[in-house]
């Protein structure tokens, strides 16, 4: 069973700015401004230092004010850059073009003396320190930034590459812990075949089953889905796996053995939910069984009709009603769980409840090959149940596990 799920496209995306260490978002910040005033300098050279002194100054500031503007939205915006880049760019040119009405040069003289030389001189060096200052600067700034930003995405690609490796650890534990859980060989009982296949859609799945011997010639048949998949999901099932053994060990009656299981995972779930139906079947054929929000079974191709009720771990003492019908000999029960069902098409198409019905006296493998070959979206597990007919040899399930794994 598959909750909903938010789309990757709805997520917003982190800003940059929230992820960087603020000195290193200052110290680029930095540099760039350094790095982009280089060109006041160098046209006040070509200018031979006759800008007026605030002009001057004004320009430098502007120019690496507005360097830093481009970069904050640049980074900001990314894609959508241009949004900001437009507007920008035309409020410099309106700016540069402001401060050469407010502050013009002063005329070239066709001679100057040697205090106007000296002053052009000084002026000229100015400039000169200062790009050169401008350039050590930014670049200094450029490789701080660069050496420990590069220690640091080290640092996180070590801490992630180690929390990847026990993500992996505690998901192979749990691989392990499922396949003890899951039947990989159902003890033959006699006048019965059983067929069973498990397939997780990811490593580790919510599905469960069991398929226990009831005394007397009969089998006792548990399916269940936890909401979810995956590990959360994987765990749950651990815990259900071992409540049903534990309570089988007394009881074989479906609804009582649902009623302790559903009292078992109150207050375990966090908010989650399990399907589950239990089934009795008796060496002469008869079948009890109770539903706790699962999937009713088929009868030779046709749905058998169970009464509805919540699943386990929704309600505390929630009660369990019994359905009574005949398995005939020669006939096949097959349970699902709503991953076949809910094989969903590149189309968006669903398997569907007819398909499913139409494939239901199918063996077990071809129906999870037709679900996964159509568009697999959730845990499969399929179990199939047939009553022989005086004389035929019994079988018990041995394809779940090769399946689940491959």
């Amino acid at each position: 069973m598959e909750t909903k799920k938010e789309s990757p496209d709805s997520a917003k995306p982190v800003s940059p700015w929230t992820t960087t260490p603020r000195r290193s978002s200052v110290i680029f910040l930095l540099a760039v401004f350094f790095a982009f005033i280089i060109p006041a300098f160098a046209n006040d050279i070509m200018d031979l230092g006759r800008q007026p002194t605030l002009r001057f100054a004004l320009s430098v500031v502007s120019s690496g004010l507005f360097a830093v503007t481009y970069a904050v939205s640049g980074i900001q915006l990314r894609g959508k850059f241009w949004k900001a880049f437009l507007p920008l760019f035309a409020l410099q040119l309106l700016t540069m073009a402001l401060l050469g009405n407010l502050f013009p040069e002063s005329p070239q003289p066709a001679q100057m003396g040697a205090e106007a030389m000296a002053r052009m001189q000084n002026r000229l060096a100015f400039d000169g320190l200062a790009t050169i200052a401008s350039i050590c600067l930014s670049y200094a700034g450029f490789v701080f930034v660069f050496i420990s930003e590069g220690r640091r995405h080290g640092r996180v690609h070590a801490e992630m590459s180690r929390q990847q490796a026990l993500l992996e650890g505690e998901l192979a534990a749990a691989r392990e812990v499922q396949q003890v859980i899951v039947p990989e060989q159902v003890e033959a009982v006699p006048g019965f075949r059983v067929d069973s296949v498990y397939q997780p859609a990811q490593q580790v799945g919510g599905d469960f089953f069991q398929v226990l011997p009831a005394g007397e010639g009969g089998l006792l048949v548990v399916v269940g889905d936890v909401a979810g998949k995956g590990l959360p999901a994987a765990m749950l099932v651990s815990v259900l796996v071992g409540a049903i053994r534990g309570v089988a060990a007394y009881t074989k009656d479906p609804a009582e053995l649902l009623a302790s299981l559903n009292d078992r995972l109150i207050g375990r779930t966090h908010g989650g939910f399990s399907t589950a139906l239990v089934a009795r079947i008796a060496a002469d054929g008869s079948v009890t069984i109770a539903n706790a929000g699962h999937l009713s079974p088929y009868l030779d191709g046709r749905e058998i009709e169970l009464q509805g009720a919540l699943p386990l771990g929704v309600v505390k003492n929630a009660a369990y009603q019994v359905t009574h019908f005949h398995l005939p000999e020669g006939s096949r029960l097959t349970f699902y769980s709503d991953g076949v069902i809910e094989a969903q098409n590149e189309k968006g198409e669903l398997f569907g409840f007819e398909r499913g019905r139409a494939i239901s006296t199918q063996p077990a493998a071809a129906i999870v090959e037709a679900a996964r070959q159509f568009g697999q979206e959730d845990d499969i597990t399929v179990v199939t149940i047939e009553r022989l007919a005086a004389g035929e040899e019994s079988t018990g399930a041995g394809a779940a596990r090769a399946l689940a794994t491959a």
